[in-house]
């Protein structure tokens, strides 16, 4: 209950006492008509004599009764307030409490905003409450003949309101201006002040000659924009004449030694792409700035002008200001780098010198040195990397980060094949299986390493063929080094003769072993060897082994002891048999080359040109 109702109560409780007792007066007076009878009554005269001391002190004691009660009024006034006060010092607080936690609702007109509201109020959320003030001062604001200082404010016990005409502009209560820090009054006034000034701004934009010199300076804006897009188009179309001019005149092709890189052609197809890209950013920063010309001829989208222009130079500015700030670590990226350089080409110098075994170290081979200096330079590189990193702009953005690991996984998980061979690569380099040019044998592969790199090795076949060889599979298979065997120890060759037992097997020794080095390839140390592999039923198969220095000629060697073979023992009158034939006595003819051979010097034409090709 209210302090005001609690007063108004007492007061009415004091006027039905005095008026009750009034009334009992009047009940025990006589009636008039008897008057002259009761004054000449003395008994009755004392008996009224008594009543009216009675009535006497009746009356003051209501007097007193009254007092005490004014005194009880202003005790219970005064508690009242005392626990008004606290209570609403304990509101206060408590709102300021929530202040730091609570968004307020802004009452915003035309881009400005006017004050805020916290409290909801007649079952409207703060955020309503603002939504709808807001309508109604844009709906005031368009009237025709608004007069903004006929604004008043309306009070009453629960709530002021600040009206125009028959339209409730907005509502404030006690709680309004307890989050506003005042009183209700003191904030309605002052809500008022900003209204006043509000609707006179809305006023003037809504005027009618302010909407004629919109649409003038639309018009003007329109005018410009025409004339300057015409001027650039025209200057395109001038300066494409000109290239053209140029093409015939002033160009020349473009020459690297030998190797033309760009002939006139190109180079006016570049510049009339560089002509058409100057057009298209001119126009296009033409056309930026005319946007927030246009919103800016109307009051209402103004501030959206300088919105757009805002979006357009903050960045710029802030790309800018970014590029300045980095010039230092920039200037750090760039030490860096030269420092990283110029040790690249110190290793690159020593690894070409060791390579080139013009430079030795005990115990590291010259082809070791490439790949050593291969591995160091990345390295090399992926140390430079983690210093630069650092510096980099953003490297500290979670965003850079997640990306940068996320790649790296990537990496990680679909090169697993390719790191494979990179390992094995680094290996066999360092195994030294072969190297680039010998002859190696691998399953179902057999020819010249022409290549090695970390992930593959080539070979080149006997029939000229390129085979890319996986490291991992080279890395998990038997690989035989014929050129390597060959210069160590001498690679031996060795071919089967099947000979008849009519013949003394020392002379068919003999006989291979001539015809062994009568080949060309073959060495005289180690000598020659007859071996006796197979006694057969009809025939013994004897097997010469030669040595030979030379891996890489192994077909050539292999074609000509055959034919030297075939020469001996034709000279000798020997047959050689085979499974396929059998030597009989019944007259059937000899298997015997009775063909002459050919005169000295000629040579098989494909034979030569595979020689010319294997060197």
């Amino acid at each position: 209950m209210s302090l005001r109702t609690l007063f108004i109560s007492a007061v009415c409780f004091i006027v039905a006492s005095l008026t009750g007792v009034a009334q009992d007066v009047a009940s025990d007076l006589p009636p008039l008509a008897t008057v002259d009878s009761i004054v000449t009554d003395s008994a009755l005269i004392a008996q009224l004599t008594t009543k009216m001391e009675g009535m006497s002190l009746e009356i003051e004691d209501a007097r007193q009764r009254e007092v005490a009660l004014n005194v009880e009024i202003e005790q219970l006034r005064q508690q009242l307030q005392s626990a008004d006060s606290l209570r609403r010092e304990a509101f206060r607080a408590r709102i300021d409490s929530f202040r730091a936690v609570t968004t307020p609702a802004w009452v915003v007109v035309e881009q400005d905003s006017l004050f805020t509201i916290y409290a909801k109020h007649g079952g409207l959320a703060a955020g309503e409450r603002a939504r709808r003030a807001s309508e109604e001062i844009v709906l005031v604001g368009k009237l025709f003949g608004l007069a903004p200082d006929s604004v008043y404010i309306s009070s009453n016990e629960f709530e002021t309101d600040i009206i125009y005409g028959d339209n409730i502009l907005v509502s404030l209560t006690d709680i309004d201006a307890i989050w506003a820090g005042t009183t209700r009054e003191e904030l309605s006034q002052s809500v008022r002040v900003i209204l006043v000034d509000e609707l006179r701004k809305l006023k003037e934009l809504n005027s009618f000659w302010t909407l004629i010199r919109t649409v003038v300076l639309l018009l003007l804006i329109i005018t410009g924009l025409v004339v300057v897009l015409w001027l650039v188009n025209k200057g395109y179309h001038k300066l494409l004449k000109r290239i053209t001019r140029w093409s015939e005149t002033k160009l020349h092709p473009i020459y690297i030694q030998r190797l033309e890189i760009l002939d006139v052609a190109r180079q006016t197809k570049i510049l009339r792409w560089i002509a058409s890209g100057l057009r298209f950013i001119v126009g296009l920063i033409i056309i930026l700035l005319s946007i927030p010309l246009f919103f800016s001829v109307f009051p209402p989208t103004e501030k959206i002008a300088t919105s757009i222009i805002s979006y357009v130079w903050t960045p710029c500015r802030d790309i800018l200001m970014a590029i300045i700030e980095y010039i230092p670590n920039l200037f750090t990226i760039f030490v860096i780098c030269v420092v990283i350089r110029f040790i690249e080409k110190v290793l690159r110098f020593v690894a070409v010198q060791l390579s080139l075994d013009k430079l030795q170290v005990k115990g590291f081979y010259a082809d070791w040195a490439m790949p050593t200096f291969y591995i160091i330079r990345f390295l090399l590189y992926a140390f430079a990397v983690a210093m630069i990193y650092p510096y980099l702009p953003g490297s500290n953005s979670g965003v850079f980060q997640g990306i940068s690991v996320f790649i790296g996984l990537i990496v990680s998980i679909g090169s697993s094949g390719a790191i494979g061979n990179v390992i094995a690569g680094l290996v066999i380099t360092y195994m030294r299986p072969f190297r680039i040019g010998d002859r190696i044998e691998l399953p179902n592969t057999s020819g010249d390493v022409i290549e090695k790199t970390p992930f593959v090795t080539r070979i080149r076949t006997v029939k000229n063929e390129i085979v890319t060889v996986p490291n991992s599979f080279i890395m998990n298979t038997q690989t035989v080094n014929l050129t390597q065997s060959a210069q160590q120890y001498g690679l031996i060759i060795h071919c089967d003769v099947n000979v008849s037992y009519t013949y003394h097997w020392q002379r068919i020794y003999n006989l291979l072993i001539e015809a062994a080095l009568a080949t060309r390839g073959v060495v005289d140390d180690p000598r020659p060897f007859v071996l006796q592999t197979t006694l057969g039923n009809d025939y013994a198969i004897y097997q010469v082994n030669a040595y030979i220095r030379n891996a890489n000629l192994l077909p050539d060697v292999y074609s000509d002891l055959n034919v030297s073979i075939q020469n001996v023992f034709n000279r000798e009158g020997i047959e050689i048999l085979s499974p396929h034939y059998i030597s009989t006595r019944d007259g059937s003819p000899s298997t015997l080359c009775n063909e002459p051979a050919p005169p000295a010097g000629e040579e098989n034409p494909l034979k030569a040109a595979h020689e010319s090709t294997s060197k």
